[in-house]
């Protein structure tokens, strides 16, 4: 019986060793670290969501291994925010309760690097957490190895018309971004600590090349990601656009305004004739006039999808033969049509 806990014990810590040497010393790398690797060849990297509460981690498998042929050297884990339903209780009053749909985001990335051997990029939003969740957080990252995050405020619930941040959390982006710099400095919320272990995160943010749409202007938005940028943002990730002179307007803009970190492009194929309506109303951009036309003249979503390949396509060979640092792919679980696209381009 002792020989067999004994021969458990080891075994159980090899294991525990041996995924967190894979963690910490094979591959890991920052978003930036990466881009200075390939020494101006542009990369490829796509965002997957989590799954729903209740379902298996399989479906992000079954994407991401139809896509590990094109080498991405990082994969960003997306997250939605909670969302609030309403019970019914006996006494016929209804309990307003929080439930969170996409749980899991942390070892979603822990399970991709150990499966994949590519680094893990979680997106780390405002909404629906305190200073404090959001520390532990990021500690529980740290201790995995995952060293870059992507820091966003977050959208508003749904069926409310601003963004309202958690009672003792962040309002803005920005206050995310100084917390993680605070970290990587060794400060943590308790003030006992007292020369705290420093983490070394990575921090990526969002940029807007058509601007927020809570912003009043161009200038204003541009404004609040050069603070995010100077607070310590090390690479900007930006919204989908369909428009490439949009996005090169953007890196001109930025770098006139003193933004010299990494710029990587977001791009989402348009795959249904109904997105011509939902995609700006949704995240307030403009498609091309030409590209609206292609899509009208379909005849139906197959002809639709089609379009919207092409169109990605020549988006992305256009940025491609620009330069830029790595080409972000947008999923949202439809691998077959990012896979046409990215077959095309790499």
């Amino acid at each position: 019986m002792v020989k067999k806990l004994k021969l458990t014990h080891t075994l159980t810590h090899s294991l525990t060793h041996s995924f967190t040497h894979s963690l910490t010393h094979s591959f890991t790398l920052k978003v930036t670290e990466h881009i200075q690797k390939a020494k101006g060849k542009t990369l490829v990297s796509f965002e997957v969501l989590p799954p729903l509460k209740g379902g298996s981690m399989q479906a992000i498998f079954n994407t991401l291994d139809a896509l590990m042929e094109f080498k991405p050297p990082f994969i960003d884990v997306t997250y939605h925010r909670e969302e609030f339903i309403y019970k019914k209780r006996p006494s016929g009053y209804y309990e307003k309760t929080a439930i969170r749909k996409r749980p899991g985001t942390v070892g979603i990335c822990a399970a991709i690097m150990h499966r994949y051997g590519v680094d893990a990029v979680p997106h780390l939003i405002c909404g629906g957490f305190t200073v404090e969740e959001t520390e532990n957080a990021l500690i529980d990252l740290n201790f995995l190895g995952i060293n870059n995050v992507l820091a966003l405020r977050g959208d508003a619930r749904q069926f409310e018309d601003k963004f309202i941040p958690e009672p003792e959390g962040h309002k803005y982006a920005l206050d995310l971004v100084r917390q993680i710099v605070g970290m990587n400095q060794g400060k943590y919320l308790d003030l006992n600590i007292q020369n705290g272990e420093p983490t070394d995160f990575c921090i990526g943010v969002a940029g807007y090349p058509e601007k927020h749409f809570e912003s009043p202007n161009f200038g204003t938005d541009l404004h609040f990601t050069k603070e995010k940028i100077d607070a310590g943002g090390g690479y900007i990730v930006t919204q989908m656009f369909f428009d490439n002179s949009k996005y090169f307007e953007y890196v001109d803009a930025c770098r006139a305004a003193g933004i010299e970190v990494p710029i990587i492009p977001g791009l989402k194929p348009l795959t249904k004739k109904y997105q011509l309506n939902s995609i700006p109303r949704k995240f307030f951009i403009n498609l091309p006039e030409d590209f609206v036309k292609e899509v009208l003249k379909a005849k139906d979503d197959d002809a639709v999808k089609q379009v919207g390949i092409e169109w990605c396509t020549a988006q992305s060979r256009e940025l491609k033969a620009a330069g830029v640092p790595c080409l972000h792919y947008y999923t949202m679980g439809d691998t077959e049509t990012v896979k046409k696209i990215a077959g095309a381009v790499i």
